[in-house]
């Protein structure tokens, strides 16, 4: 009905004409005083000619809506999947489609090829700057002292943020290298907890840990990235206090900590990109691309990834590791 009513308004002017040609019509035929009878067989007449009419021409336009609507759908758009033409506009708006497809294919061929070079050049420089990350590395590692320590710490973070960059490359491009098994969801934890120990003995953090006696499907590197992050996030907001690391059944990870919090209206958004909220902009260090990747990674691989928080009590972080369980079965 919708498109009935559309397809009168788009012949409004037509349907205009033949109505003053019916009142012409009519006045003439009063004027004269014609019999009735000799009025009402030619209007009948006409009528009917003029539904049929408008009922083949909106069939024909129908057609032509819905195959504009496949067009739609389309990536290339070629001739042989417009309409007929039937009128002198139906050429000038192929024209002005195969124009606008033409420049736009244009324009996204540069497009990609600008992206694809930006990617390389960012992925050789983080691979190129781990070289001299490890040869500091060895160096630092013959060295105990404060000073040292302080390097080392420094170092690391300096690796996270090279691998963050990695990883950013890694989530924009057209292939991915997750391996889906069976890992003991432990050994993962264990790993990621390890690197940041020498920061939880120096702060005098307490490290809250229970031990977690499952498997999970996941790819272990990814996940590991996603507790890395939140751990780091986790140490960065607590000043005092404790980390928790637990598991909530059936198979939800939960890191909790005893920090800052988060304000109630930056919670929403703390998995935007480059959104860094209040603690953000007391912490010039904070890009706001952590939690985000987080996200981004715990979609591709099936998790779901929530958070709640209270100001000056905590925030605590559940990674939901049972979604890629599920859909597969």
């Amino acid at each position: 009905m919708k498109l009935f009513l559309k397809y009168l308004n788009g012949r409004r002017r037509v349907l205009t004409v033949m109505a003053l040609f019916c009142l012409v019509f009519g006045v003439s035929f009063f004027l004269y005083r014609l019999p009735v009878k000799a009025v009402i067989y030619p209007a009948v007449l006409c009528a009917c000619i003029g539904t049929v009419f408008v009922i083949i021409d909106f069939l024909r336009v129908k057609h032509e809506h819905e195959k504009f609507a496949r067009i739609k759908s389309l990536t290339d758009i070629t001739k042989e999947v417009f309409p007929e033409i039937c009128e002198i506009k139906d050429e000038d708006y192929r024209e002005v489609i195969n124009t606008i497809s033409r420049e736009y294919a244009l324009y996204r061929t540069e497009n990609n090829k600008k992206y694809y070079d930006m990617i390389d050049y960012y992925t050789v420089w983080a691979h190129q700057i781990k070289t001299p990350i490890a040869s500091m590395r060895l160096h630092l590692q013959n060295e105990d002292s404060p000073f040292a320590r302080n390097l080392l710490k420094d170092l690391y973070n300096i690796e996270r943020y090279v691998e963050m960059v990695l990883t950013f490359l890694r989530l924009n491009s057209d292939s991915t290298d997750y391996v889906f098994k069976e890992y003991d969801l432990d050994k993962i934890v264990k790993t990621s907890v390890k690197k940041f120990s020498r920061e939880f003995i120096d702060r005098k953090l307490t490290l809250v840990y229970e031990p977690i006696n499952i498997t999970v499907l996941t790819d272990e590197k990814w996940l590991g990235f996603v507790i890395e992050q939140v751990l780091s996030n986790a140490l960065k907001y607590t000043p005092s206090g404790s980390i928790t690391v637990s598991l909530q059944p059936p198979k939800t990870l939960r890191i909790c900590d005893t920090g800052i919090g988060i304000a109630p209206e930056d919670l929403p958004r703390i998995f935007e990109n480059g959104y860094t909220g209040f603690n953000g902009r007391t912490d010039k260090s904070s890009s706001g691309i952590g939690l985000y990747l987080c996200r981004r990674i715990c979609n591709n691989l099936g998790h779901g990834i929530t958070a709640t928080s209270t100001v000056d009590v905590g925030t605590t972080i559940d990674i939901d590791l049972s979604k890629r369980k599920i859909e597969i079965e």
